[in-house]
């Protein structure tokens, strides 16, 4: 292992919590530190989401490279974002299913 475990920063839409869940757990199995969306039980606020989104992008900041756990590859606003940013900050980004 390296002195340092890589950093991997998961985004995706929360509608596919149970698939960001199992790949934080794989990636974590793997030795990575696994950095993801935060979660909130019901509903939030627009002021709390943007404070979320802002978080999100921080976390970007922090990895090494971006997992976009998109099932059927299904990518919301969000996420498009986020990997804008990440892409423009020179991160790079993976996708769990290319389709």
């Amino acid at each position: 292992m390296p002195d340092r475990p890589e950093i991997v920063c998961i985004c995706g839409s929360t509608r596919f919590v149970d698939e960001m869940r199992a790949a934080n757990r794989d990636l974590t199995l793997a030795g990575v530190i696994v950095v993801a969306p935060g979660e909130a039980d019901g509903l939030i606020s627009d002021e709390q989401k943007a404070a979320l989104d802002a978080l999100h992008l921080r976390k970007i900041d922090l990895a090494d490279r971006v997992l976009v756990v998109n099932p059927g590859g299904y990518v919301g606003e969000s996420t498009r974002r986020e990997i804008a940013y990440a892409d423009a900050t020179g991160k790079p980004i993976s996708f769990t299913d290319p389709a």
